[in-house]
């Protein structure tokens, strides 16, 4: 059965970065777009129109968010485990015979990355964490992810996303930017929301999985972010073996939109590492 995620899939399908003469060109691995809650595939559009000029750059609806169902034929918010995001977005992968790729997630994005490293482990050429964090939820925060589970099923998503927009983003975010996350946050489905939001209160700790990472990774975070603070990052950055950080100055929660320019920046230095030589 084809995989059921939506998707936009940009870029050539075959891409190389250059070698001396006389040597082989080397594939480029394929840029994969994991974002967060409670958004869709089109808070990368900056990262889509900027590295698919080089590159394949995959960027799926998670289950239940944008144009993806919660799951196949399934249209109430049921429970799933946390580690079927990562499944979902290999098997899309699978479909579109891709096998090693850069996984690049934002907050419960960067979450999922995780789990695809370490159930896929072997697939992943380098790893991008931005605006996240790895330990499970506390009780206090299960029972909190139930309760706003239970609210957007009452009440929808347009109250939620009014209160969390500035949170989300700076306050100096321009309005282009407010406008499309405000506009994703209440496109959102209160079913799809609410059922991520009962699989990550169950979400495993992926602390101790930080230490055994054998790929660079790159840590990024908004220099505003008061769901996840720099605090977060450092932290992540300390544990893993090889790994940079980068600090966005202006942005909260979702500097790929706030400040594109310098998140890309960010993400494309780290790409020329993970595509030099071994």
């Amino acid at each position: 059965m084809a995989p059921f995620l939506a998707y936009e899939d940009k870029g050539p399908d075959t891409s190389h970065t250059p070698r001396d003469a006389g040597t082989p060109l080397v594939p480029l691995a394929p840029l994969v777009l994991v974002h967060g809650h409670p958004f869709d595939r089109t808070m990368w559009h900056p990262q889509l129109a900027a590295f698919s000029t080089t590159r394949r750059v995959i960027a799926p609806d998670l289950r239940g968010y944008g144009a993806s169902p919660v799951s196949p034929g399934v249209t109430r918010s049921d429970e799933f485990p946390f580690e079927e995001f990562a499944r979902d977005v290999v098997a899309l992968l699978d479909d579109l015979e891709v096998d090693a790729f850069v996984p690049v997630g934002l907050s419960m994005g960067g979450q999922i990355v995780l789990d695809l490293y370490r159930q896929f482990p072997g697939r992943v050429r380098g790893l991008v964490l931005a605006d996240t964090f790895p330990a499970a939820e506390t009780p206090q925060g299960v029972r909190a992810r139930h309760t706003l589970a239970d609210r957007l099923l009452r009440e929808g998503m347009r109250g939620y996303a009014d209160e969390i927009l500035e949170k989300m983003v700076a306050p100096h975010a321009g309005p282009p930017v407010k406008a499309h996350v405000h506009g994703m946050m209440t496109a959102a489905s209160p079913q799809g929301a609410a059922a991520a939001l009962r699989a990550r209160a169950a979400r495993p700790d992926y602390r101790a999985l930080l230490t055994r990472v054998a790929v660079p990774a790159l840590v990024v975070v908004g220099a505003d972010d008061t769901y996840t603070p720099v605090a977060d990052a450092e932290a992540m950055h300390a544990a893993l073996p090889d790994a940079d950080l980068h600090v966005v100055e202006g942005a909260a929660h979702l500097p790929n939109l706030e400040r594109p320019e310098e998140f890309n920046r960010a993400l494309g230095t780290f790409l020329a590492r993970v595509d030099g030589p071994s």
